[in-house]
């Protein structure tokens, strides 16, 4: 834990000695902005189809394309993710998928 701790301060510290003038190219300035992105992506791809050590498909499945559905028709936030969880329970307690 004390190793762990050292290295994520010494990345940390290796972020503030980062010249400027890098920080300030436009290559940079758009890698920078889509890091979140591709980090959210990759959690709700993994968090959505695997349990454990397992690929599974089931009603989170359902809950993301209900998601995604409301996204492209550009519904607020809330009524996104309020969309997503009645879906995903609405298909589990119908029993359709576990």
């Amino acid at each position: 834990m004390i190793a762990a701790s050292i290295v994520c301060y010494g990345i940390k510290l290796a972020g503030y000695s980062v010249p400027q003038r890098w920080l300030d190219q436009p290559v940079t300035q758009r890698i920078t902005v889509l890091i979140p992105v591709a980090l959210l992506s990759a959690l709700v791809g993994l968090w959505t189809f695997t349990s454990g050590q397992t690929v599974e498909v089931d009603a989170r499945v359902v809950g993301l394309a209900t998601a995604v559905i409301l996204l492209l028709v550009r519904a607020p936030f809330l009524v996104v993710i309020l969309g997503a969880a009645f879906i995903t329970a609405g298909v589990r307690a119908l029993g359709w998928l576990p």
